[in-house]
């Protein structure tokens, strides 16, 4: 019964296919999304020893900091897969890595790192042409669909828009509201207040939830600094911390033709909308929400982020809105396309694509999301066409 219940990630296979190719395996992502259990799991199907080493335990920090290539063969001894988990609380964990691949050659290194701020930092210039990166998202909607197929995932696609997708959440049913607190205080108040670039916690929290609060609306720093009385240059240093820990990400603004379109605006999304819901402390059904537009949207462009990375896609991604609030949710742009989308979480509204768009930009593809085609939008099969 427990193995019905694990849910297979899509990154597993790539990260596979990668093995003892004389690179470091580096997954990157937010605490308690799951980068150990995907190890794990990749291990346990391998038939190669291995080794465990946790950058939580102080004796592991230890052993691994300022150590040289004959420390390091005596710790791996006869095992061919080292992993260590938590890779950026290791001290000059960049030169141990780099050690690993100049000098251990025959072994296999999977690190993993809960803050791209801090382990990035470590490894960019010591393994430049010695490692493979992957982020590692919560489980999502298409996963969730591989697990237990597309009837059950679409009837339970409003609890995702509340409660989100980490896999604790997941694996519980009716404990969402207390564990999403959990993971949200641990998360958010105590990993990151622990950072030395927060000085100001109560400021921190304050500018979590005004993010929060404005979901899908353009957001100003000078904005942020009056609400939360603090000054422009430590509201961008801290929501630039978010960012890097995983926590929101940026959708910038696209403007090419069109005079009066917003050219430096930007939006913030959060990378799953248990964790932004948990931060306002409302768990309430869709029928009761004044914000489900808000909360459609980040899904949709939060989700549709998990869906690029999994089929290895890079595009340039953005919404688009003039002066006079015309506006589309989201924009790709590749070499090859412009596609535009806008976001219906009522199937019966018409979506519409502002003639001044579509006169400014008329090669883009216009399409509508609704609860009833989410597949066709994360695969990349949608093919209905908004009305202009």
């Amino acid at each position: 019964m427990k193995q019905k219940n694990i849910i297979k990630r899509r990154l597993q296979e790539t990260i596979t296919d990668r093995l003892f190719k004389g690179k470091v395996i580096i997954i990157l992502g937010a605490r308690q999304v799951g980068k150990t259990t995907l190890v794990e799991h990749i291990l346990s199907d391998l038939d190669y020893p291995f080794i465990e080493l946790n950058g939580d335990e102080a004796d592991v920090r230890e052993l691994l900091a300022d150590t040289t290539s004959t420390r390091l063969q005596a710790i791996v001894g006869r095992n061919k897969i080292v992993f260590i988990d938590e890779a950026q609380r290791i001290n000059n964990t960049g030169i141990t890595l780099k050690l690993f691949a100049d000098k251990l050659k025959e072994v296999q290194v999977i690190a993993t790192g809960s803050s791209s701020f801090e382990l990035t930092a470590k490894i960019n210039e010591p393994l430049t042409g010695r490692k493979y990166q992957f982020q590692l998202f919560t489980p999502s909607y298409l996963e969730m669909v591989d697990h237990h197929g597309l009837l059950t995932e679409n009837r339970l696609l409003e609890h995702r828009l509340i409660f989100g997708y980490y896999p604790e959440i997941i694996t519980h049913p009716g404990e969402e509201r207390e564990l999403l607190q959990l993971v949200s205080d641990s998360f958010l108040y105590k990993d990151l207040l622990l950072l030395e670039d927060v000085t100001k916690p109560i400021l921190f929290e304050k500018l979590l939830k005004a993010l929060a609060l404005q979901l899908g609306s353009e957001v100003s720093f000078n904005e942020l600094a009056r609400l939360t009385g603090a000054n422009h240059q430590t509201v961008e240093k801290y929501i630039t911390l978010l960012e890097k820990a995983f926590v929101i990400f940026r959708l910038p603004a696209f403007s090419r033709n069109v005079r009066n379109e917003i050219r430096k605006g930007k939006k913030f999304y959060f990378y799953d909308n248990g964790i932004r819901n948990a931060i306002i402390k409302n768990f309430q059904l869709p029928s009761q929400r004044t914000d489900m537009g808000p909360l459609w949207e980040n899904f949709l462009i939060s989700e549709r982020m998990k869906s690029l990375a999994h089929m290895g896609l890079a595009v340039d991604r953005y919404f688009w809105r003039t002066t006079q609030q015309q506006e589309i949710d989201y924009i790709e742009e590749s070499a090859q396309s412009l596609t535009a989308w806008k976001f219906n979480w009522n199937v019966k509204e018409k979506a519409r694509i502002p003639k001044t768009f579509t006169r400014a930009y008329p090669d883009a593809v216009c399409s509508a999301v609704t609860p009833e085609n989410v597949m066709e939008f994360l695969t990349g099969n949608i093919d209905n066409q908004a009305e202009s």
